[in-house]
């Protein structure tokens, strides 16, 4: 059971309660389960809160930043060439990643070599 809606009042926790027959308890970090008097049992997610705001685990900061990131870039370049490109799917040029793996290490206050000539024509050989 969970809460996708715009409140926090939308499940009725406390008549909840009433029905279980046993204390309920968290079978896992967001999930309490709830025991009916018919043996079933009810998992609620996240306390009845929003679900996407109480158990988002999946996708933390750190990694959102660099997807808005390469939605953003994706959408200058898209932009900028929209007179080259035709109506079909397209890859984004690497350089997008690039760039976003450098600003993303800049801002940690992170440093990384770069590659030597003759490395990048090594790796480029075909």
């Amino acid at each position: 059971l969970s809460n996708a809606g715009h409140f926090d009042v939308e499940i009725n926790i406390k008549h909840l309660e009433e029905l279980t027959v046993e204390p309920s308890y968290e079978v896992r970090k967001n999930i309490r389960t709830f025991t009916m008097s018919n043996g079933r049992k009810i998992n609620l997610l996240g306390e009845g809160r929003l679900v996407n705001l109480a158990c988002g685990d999946g996708h933390p900061v750190e990694v959102m930043d660099l997807s808005f990131a390469m939605q953003f870039l994706a959408m200058k370049y898209l932009l900028e060439h929209k007179n080259e490109l035709d109506n079909k799917l397209y890859v984004l040029p690497e350089e997008l990643n690039t760039e976003i793996a450098a600003l993303k290490l800049q801002a940690m206050g992170v440093g990384i070599d770069k590659l030597t000539q003759e490395q990048e024509t090594y790796l480029h050989q075909a």
